[in-house]
């Protein structure tokens, strides 16, 4: 019986010591914050500022990295300069365009405009763009942002900067930044942030680059979809190959938005 006691409260010695450990000696991890929008003082920036705002947007806020990248996604930018003039004059083009800036301020808000062969959504036959207006739903650039974007494009492409900066930037009110911050826990919207029917299909609708989504949460549980969003190469679905899927999502997302995507795929059965 002493033997018997012994075992016992080593036991329950040894459980206390664990959870104690695990809720005071574990550092935790708090969500990060909303994504504040970055505060504009363009009467005082310069054009290297603005054109370095407008590759932060770029590879932050706008998400272009996510599909404009080696993996094949989207086409490649660096040689929109030499590109632009010979789609201005393709008779698949739909735009008003005239010249590479608007050019592109048209790509980044009517990306349909121009749909380079290959890099269309799945069954319209290069005539509708995976990509979203840059200007609305989750991504929602402002005047002043789409303008940066296009000055960073044009001098990475080795062309002049034509574009101006802005004399002013509207103020967001209430009712627009309300729905910023709702967005951040609306799973259709950040799968749209994202661009995940670029390559995923979810009941009917979106890419067949990736494995279908419709049924994922009753084919994996959480800690798989997980590892499959941060680390895409761990596990690759039969039938698919490894790299096909951006490996830095993890790094362009915050906890509370990978949260929310996990609990939508989970729920999907």
């Amino acid at each position: 019986m002493k033997q018997f006691l012994t075992v016992v409260a080593f036991t329950l010695l040894t459980i206390g010591f664990f959870s104690a450990y695990s809720n005071y000696g574990i550092p935790q991890i708090e969500p990060a914050p909303p994504p504040k929008e970055e505060k504009l003082d363009l009467g005082a920036m310069t054009m290297d500022q603005f054109i370095a705002l407008g590759e932060r947007i770029f590879n932050g806020k706008g998400t272009c990295t996510l599909c404009h990248n080696e993996l094949g996604r989207a086409p490649m930018l660096g040689t929109l300069a030499d590109v632009v003039p010979e789609r201005l004059k393709d008779p698949l083009y739909k735009g008003a365009a005239e010249d590479l800036e608007s050019y592109l301020i048209e790509s980044l808000v009517e990306p349909s405009a121009f749909v380079v062969v290959g890099f269309g959504k799945k069954g319209t036959n290069d005539s509708e763009s995976p990509m979203p207006n840059v200007a609305g739903g989750s991504i929602g650039l402002s005047e002043a942002e789409v303008a940066a974007v296009t000055a960073y494009l044009q001098d990475s492409s080795g062309a002049e900067v034509t574009v101006e900066i802005p004399t002013h930037v509207a103020e967001a009110d209430e009712e627009e930044e309300a729905e910023e911050r709702e967005a951040l826990g609306d799973p259709a919207a950040l799968m749209a942030k994202f661009t995940c029917d670029a390559c995923h299909m979810i009941n009917g609708q979106g890419g067949e680059v990736g494995p279908k989504l419709s049924k994922i949460g009753a084919e994996h549980d959480r800690d798989y979809l997980r590892r499959a969003l941060l680390d895409p190469n761990a596990d690759i679905a039969k039938g698919f190959e490894a790299d096909m899927m951006p490996d830095d999502l993890g790094e362009q997302m915050y906890v509370t938005e990978l949260e929310v995507l996990l609990d939508f795929l989970v729920a999907l059965k």
